[in-house]
């Protein structure tokens, strides 16, 4: 049965790295994958170098073992070529068994040395394989980090958007209150405080107006009712 403590555990710590990946810097995550693929294109050219020295050893083990079989054959040939030559034949005897003694040694580099060409063989398949390995990862490495240079530009531009949206979010908490005026609150009041003060002008003009119509109109009864009155006392004299 699972201990729930230990699956707990794993829960949150899986949660906790979540949360670290999705508040981790962009910039930071793509310099760690910069160095992570430097790292192992490091690791590949070490092996790479490694495997082609490999195959230098052997070529020169090989040059090596060339020139010693080529001296033992050199001193086969003289000791037989004195074997030969002597006249005494016990000193013969001597010489043709230093020319087999130097024939064995001339075998066994030979052997080897055919030993170390099947070697040089397979090395020289495996350097090939190891530099085409490393001119690929060199070339993937190029390409990450031209990738890893356009990415570090969009963190830039995505981090100046995000400084600009936070920007405009702080405008808008800084917007004004009901009790703060504002430009439009002031236009307004101001255009309202206008009208009412055309409109009550254009009421005063027309109580105005209106009152002197009914003066003039006052004026002209007057005026008749008098003349009315001034008729009546002079037939009254008259009479």
């Amino acid at each position: 049965m699972a201990n729930p403590v230990s699956k707990g555990w794993k829960y949150l710590k899986a949660s906790l790295d979540s949360k670290i990946e999705q508040n981790a810097d962009p910039k930071i995550q793509i310099q760690q994958a910069i160095d992570e693929a430097k790292r192992q294109h490091q690791e590949i050219t070490e092996q790479a170098a490694e495997i082609i020295g490999n195959k230098s050893r052997l070529e020169m083990q090989m040059n090596r073992l060339s020139e010693q079989a080529e001296g033992y054959q050199q001193q086969v040939k003289a000791a037989l070529q004195k074997a030969a030559e002597a006249l005494d034949g016990t000193v013969a005897a001597e010489y043709n068994r230093a020319a087999e003694v130097v024939a064995s040694q001339l075998v066994a580099a030979e052997t080897q040395l055919e030993d170390l060409k099947i070697q040089h063989r397979a090395a020289a398949q495996a350097a090939e394989r190891a530099k085409m390995q490393q001119q690929h990862s060199e070339a993937r490495l190029k390409e990450q980090l031209t990738e890893a240079n356009q990415l570090m530009a969009q963190a830039d531009q995505a981090k100046m958007q995000e400084q600009s949206a936070q920007a405009l979010s702080s405008f808008d908490e800084m917007a004004p209150s009901d009790s703060t005026p504002t430009l439009d609150g002031v236009r307004a009041k101001l255009e309202k405080r206008y009208a009412e003060a055309l409109g009550a002008q254009e009421l005063a003009q027309a109580g105005s107006a209106h009152f002197d119509v009914n003066a003039a109109t006052t004026d002209i009864k007057a005026n008749a009712r008098l003349e009315e009155i001034r008729a009546k006392m002079n037939k009254e004299l008259e009479s």
